[in-house]
Order: C-alpha cells, then structure tokens, then sequence
C-alpha cells in the first residue's frame, strides 16, 4: 500500500521515525551539535619528561647594576664620603711628617748634647767644623798607629779603621770570638795611646745577603747587636770610656765595593771604628 505524504497514514510514518531519530541519538544524526571545547591539557603522561620548552624559564645572570639607577643625591653622598676618606688619609700622612720631624729633631738635639756628627763636618755641640790643623793632625797621626788585622784609612775628616766581621764575631751572631777579642784590645790600646779621648763610632756593616740567623729581623738589628757587644768590651776590658763612644748600625746600607762576588761581599761584612778630631768634654784639657 502506498502512502502519500498529505495521507494520514504517512504523516504517522513521518512522525514515528522523527522520534526514533531523536531517542536513539546516534552519532550519525546530522542535525546533533558537537560539544564545546574543553581546554587542551599539556602534562605530559607518567614516566615522560616534561620537554624542555615547556620548563619555567629563568635567567642564570643576573642583571648588571644600572648606575643609571641611581639618584642624584645617592651619586652625592657616595662622592661626598669619598672626599671625607681621601680628607682622612691626608691628616694621617701630615700627622706621620711632624712624629717624624719631631723624631729628627730629637736626634739633632741628642747628637749635639754629646755625639759628633756623622756628616757634613759639623763639630759637636753644634760648634764650627774642627779646623783643619786638627784634621791634619790626626791624619799624621795614622802612621803611629801598629794595629794588625785592621785596614786604616782617612775619610775626610776623620780615620776609620776596617775589621772584617768574620775576624770578631762568629758567623751571623754577635758572640765575639777569642781571636776578635785579641784585635779589639790590641785596636783599644792603640786608639787610646794615639788618639787620647778622640770621640769614636762604633759602625757596624754587613753585605747585603740574607740573614742566616733566625734571630735577628733585619741586617740593622745584627750590625746594631755587633756594634753594642763591640761597646760592652770596650768599656769593660779596656781604658776606653763611655763618654768618648757611640754607636752606628747601617746594615747593608754602605758597602765599600760591590755585592755582587763573594770577596765583595766578605770585604762588605765589617766594623768600623771612626776616630773624630773633637775630644769628649771629660778628657779635654
């Protein structure tokens, strides 16, 4: 039988087969509206590692720092607190120049009270140079002189006699040996038999080696040690006295000749004993 659309029987065909439609469903329905869209989810599965860009990303340098960061009035106060440093600094350098021109002045003034002076020809007391007849007598002098062990020379004013320090002193110490002690008295003796009451310097001198001795900082404190135990003999086995000596320690400051050989060098390691023409207050005349 065959139903036409506008017949009762095929409007209810109709009718049955839009419901069947919309109670099943089915996928294939074309008239079905697909689902919204959730957000896409990028973890990755379990086990996986999590790829690289997709990491937080973070910076391994930190930024330089910017000065133009900075303030006029924080520039200011850096370079203000840099001038109150540098300020700072000066006062402490003026301060060491007038300890130090104290120190000299001191020095001066002690030198004066007793001592001859080392340079220059002053005399002591600060009185006028010794004239030169008393120079030239004290360079005639030297001839009489018998000392064995020593070399004599004249230094512009003055008479200095050289001793090795390998002939005192056992080495890098300030222990005097016998056969030093023997040329000290022999030296002692003579001094006072040719220059009676001459002031005398007591110079010590080294080369300019390191010290093998432990014991001692500096070459000064081993030259100024030797020139002392040279003193302490001289006022106690001998007729020299104190007022007539003083004492010089210039470490390596004054070689004779060269460093540079090993008879410079020996030849630089030496006492001297420097004979003044002024004559100590106490055995004046």
């Amino acid at each position: 039988m065959v139903y036409g659309p506008n017949s009762s029987g095929g409007r209810a065909v109709v009718i049955a087969v839009a419901i069947t439609i919309g109670v099943a469903g089915c996928a294939s329905n074309p008239f079905r509206t697909a689902p919204p869209a959730g957000p896409l989810n990028l973890e990755p599965p379990p086990g996986v590692a999590t790829p690289a860009p997709l990491l937080p990303q973070t910076s391994a340098v930190p930024p330089a720092p910017s000065y133009a960061d900075l303030d006029g009035r924080s520039l200011a106060s850096s370079l203000e607190r840099s001038r109150q440093e540098s300020q700072l600094m000066q006062d402490q350098i003026a301060a060491l120049r007038d300890q130090l021109a104290s120190t000299s002045t001191q020095l001066a003034q002690t030198r004066s009270a007793g001592m001859p002076a080392t340079a220059g020809g002053s005399g002591v007391g600060g009185m006028p140079p010794a004239p030169d007849t008393q120079s030239t007598a004290l360079r005639s002098a030297m001839s009489q002189l018998a000392i064995t062990g020593a070399d004599t020379r004249f230094d512009g004013a003055v008479v200095r006699l050289d001793i090795q320090a390998e002939r005192l002193f056992e080495p890098g110490t300030a222990n005097l040996l016998p056969g030093g002690a023997a040329i000290l008295t022999q030296v002692a003796s003579e001094l006072d038999r040719v220059y009676p009451g001459h002031f005398i310097g007591i110079e010590g001198h080294v080369d300019t080696e390191p010290l093998v001795n432990a014991a001692w900082a500096s070459p000064h404190q081993l030259t100024a040690a030797r020139a002392a135990a040279v003193f302490d003999f001289f006022t106690t086995r001998t007729r020299l006295r104190e007022a007539q000596l003083f004492l010089v320690a210039h470490g390596s400051n004054h070689p004779l000749v060269s460093n540079a050989t090993a008879a410079g060098r020996t030849r630089n390691r030496r006492m001297e004993l420097v004979v003044y023409p002024e004559v100590a207050a106490t055995a004046a005349p």
